[in-house]
């Protein structure tokens, strides 16, 4: 009987284990994919194959097994790399730029957009009145006969 005890133990314990390996391996994938490969142009830590990218790999999972969330993991390779790691930069006064420059852009855009179709929709409005008025004037003439 206690044997079948330490089984069903040893069975439930390895289950476990396992699910917090297949829980830690999303957490990897999930941190990765939001830093950039320093040696990779144009790729994320989760997609690049470089030496790099596996020793953040190595270090992410290794800094979750000591107990560490994902915003120390993030803060560790920010003070490690700079800020440019991640895909996401946070709005400080270093960055303010970048997230107001779109803004502007789009703002400027839409101005720009509006003050066409008005110039345009009162040249159509001119065009009708005079074309209005033109029309009027020769009735008129042709019902005065003069």
């Amino acid at each position: 009987m206690k044997k079948i005890y330490k089984i069903i133990f040893l069975l439930l314990f390895f289950q476990n284990f396992s699910e917090a390996e297949i829980n830690n391996k999303q957490e990897v994938d999930k941190i990765s994919k939001n830093l950039r490969c320093l040696i990779c142009q144009g790729q994320s830590v989760y997609d690049s194959q470089s030496e790099f990218a596996l020793s953040i790999k190595t270090l992410i999972d290794f800094q979750l097994d000591q107990g560490k969330n994902e915003e120390q993991i993030y803060t560790y390779l920010k003070e490690k790399y700079g800020v440019w790691i991640t895909y996401d930069p946070e709005l400080n006064t270093n960055t303010i730029l970048l997230w107001l420059i779109p803004l502007i852009l789009f703002v400027f855009g839409g101005i720009l957009i509006i003050k066409k179709l008005s110039i345009n929709s009162l040249k159509k409005n001119e065009k009708k009145i005079y074309n209005l008025y033109f029309s009027s004037y020769i009735f008129f003439k042709r019902l005065c006969f003069c």
